[in-house]
């Protein structure tokens, strides 16, 4: 089982959430709150991830960083953003330098602000 096949699942459930009973499913009331929410709950769970970085306790990293990933993943939902898409903007940066993809989306954002 690959870790695409974990997200996907995940993501289903996560979607057969959407328009549930906020008062049985986590999850729906997340959706129910609306985006801020949702993007509020993603800011916590970064936070304590590097929290969780700081002390150094990997169990306790693992632990924030499925927050991190699970909340990510409702709003990905949320905006009918399916969690493919994140994985094939990762493998299309795959082999390329980290410095090289910074400074492509810069160039691009700058060639954007030119059109505008």
């Amino acid at each position: 089982m690959s870790a695409d096949d974990t997200l996907a699942r995940l993501a289903a459930v996560i979607a057969s959430r959407r328009g549930g009973d906020p008062e049985r499913s986590y999850v729906a009331r997340l959706f129910a709150k609306g985006s801020d929410a949702i993007l509020k709950k993603i800011g916590e769970e970064a936070t304590e991830t590097v929290m969780a970085g700081k002390d150094g306790q990997r169990e306790k990293i693992v632990h924030e960083v499925a927050d991190l990933w699970f909340h990510t993943l409702v709003a990905l939902a949320h905006f009918d953003i399916p969690p493919e898409a994140v994985l094939a903007e990762l493998r299309r940066r795959e082999g390329i330098s980290g410095l090289e993809e910074f400074a492509a989306r810069k160039a691009a954002a700058r060639e954007q602000e030119h059109r505008n």
